[in-house]
């Protein structure tokens, strides 16, 4: 990986980059772009490159309303789909005002901050994402459809699996833009898929994560498909969703141990945290009126709970030995702002640690067949939209990690959104028309 300045001008020299893209996205996780030719580039490193914040959703207003682009040189891949020559590549960036100061609502400086605090506290988080997606076809104008690729379900291989070389393409076009995509199979709905990244550390999960839903989109395009990773797309199949898994190193060791040796009491709080604000912090988690279509059914958590291996869980302990043993969060979707996610995942189990939380007792049950005494005894999880703003914005928790600022924008769009899903009479027309072809 390239990571100064002068190694990634050497570099776009000498493999014929012509076409450079500086990426960043909005408050709420919309991929977003600028392209500048190769000579320009040391330019942008030593003095960034301009653009309208007014016109990004979240971040300025009109009267103040110039930022600019720093590319970081530690991103730098090249779009292997896009032809040559004349290659392109592409950079995460870092967005600053125009006096050189951090732009604070920039999502992906506040995960730099809060990693940066988990680091300070002597502890590395490592993130791995599994993350659901559907495949659907495209009519004679290009535009997507409510028509499926195909019928087949989880695991299925060909001819009932008709996504096997979609996601064969994509998976060597990630490896090829340097990211490590472990396993990918069918999912349980018709035309779903699933691909899964190997850990790594938090501001780079979150970095590969929108890289993934880009080249998904680009590949899917390619082949005259759309790829939706909107929350729940069909009604009565399996919804998408997001699996955070995460593990926490001290002094170079897993805490999450193996379940036979016992869980470290680091382990447990950061856990028990995580279980603490999770309903707070739901809105960022699952931010769509679509999100909570997903929840209590197909493997969708409905209740605060957790356990080992049960899938029916908000988190559970997966199987595994060594460094894979990990805590897996199953409540987000794929429409979140990763960087958002992760900061405040990160900072609720830090919470817990720092008051050495109690780890509630297991649900070692079907949450999916449960009676209602014992759901009775169970916090469930914000069923709507509307309730998982309210909860945001009474959390001082939400509040500490994101500042006001940020808080106080993302409300204000969420809350227009709520009230527009609300005065839908079309509540599956809605959803089409605002989230099927942008997710």
């Amino acid at each position: 990986m390239n990571t100064t300045m002068c190694d990634v001008l050497a570099f776009a020299r000498e493999n014929d980059v012509k076409f450079i893209r500086l990426s960043f996205c909005d408050l709420f996780g919309q991929h977003k772009n600028i392209s500048i030719m190769a000579d320009e580039l040391q330019t942008a490193f030593e003095n960034g490159v301009s653009f309208d914040a007014h016109a990004i959703r979240g971040f300025r207003d009109v009267t103040e309303s110039d930022l600019l682009l720093f590319p970081d040189p530690a991103t730098l891949t090249v779009l292997p789909w896009r032809p040559g020559p004349g290659r392109v590549a592409r950079f995460f960036c870092d967005i600053k005002n125009p006096d050189g100061s951090p732009f604070m609502q920039d999502s992906r400086y506040l995960l730099k901050r809060v990693v940066e605090q988990c680091e300070s506290k002597g502890y590395v988080c490592k993130i791995g994402a599994e993350c659901e997606f559907y495949l659907f076809r495209t009519n004679e104008d290009g535009e997507p459809t409510g028509i499926t690729y195909d019928k087949g379900g989880y695991l299925d291989i060909s001819p009932l699996d008709k996504c096997e070389n979609i996601r064969r393409d994509i998976c060597l076009t990630l490896e090829e833009m340097g990211l490590r995509p472990e396993t990918s199979h069918h999912e349980q709905g018709p035309g779903q898929n699933e691909i899964d990244f190997r850990f790594g550390d938090a501001l780079s999960c979150a970095d590969n994560f929108q890289t993934f839903k880009a080249v998904v989109k680009a590949i899917a395009m390619q082949n005259g498909l759309y790829a939706s990773f909107m929350p729940k797309p069909i009604c009565d199949t399996a919804g998408s969703g997001l699996h955070v898994n995460i593990s926490l190193d001290q002094n170079g060791l897993n805490v999450f141990r193996n379940a036979k040796e016992g869980h470290s009491n680091i382990a447990e709080s950061f856990i028990a945290g995580i279980l603490s604000k999770v309903c707070e912090m739901t809105l960022f988690l699952n931010p769509l009126a679509n999100s909570y279509e997903r929840f209590g059914e197909f493997e969708a958590p409905k209740y605060v709970s957790w356990s080992h291996q049960n899938r029916s869980q908000l988190i559970r302990i997966p199987a595994a030995i060594g460094e894979r043993v990990r805590m897996e969060l199953r409540s987000p979707d794929p429409s979140v702002n990763p960087y958002l996610a992760f900061a405040l995942i990160i900072a609720a189990g830090l919470d817990g640690i720092e008051n050495n939380m109690p780890l509630p007792a297991p649900v070692d049950a079907d949450l999916y067949h449960i009676d209602a005494g014992v759901a009775g005894t169970l916090m469930p999880l914000p069923d709507s939209l509307d309730k998982a703003i309210g909860l945001a914005k009474d959390s001082a928790f939400i509040k500490g990690v994101l500042g006001e600022e940020i808080l106080a924008k993302y409300l204000a769009v969420k809350s227009e959104e709520a009230y527009a899903f609300a005065a839908a009479e079309d509540k599956a027309g809605f959803y089409m028309e605002r989230y099927f072809s942008v997710i």
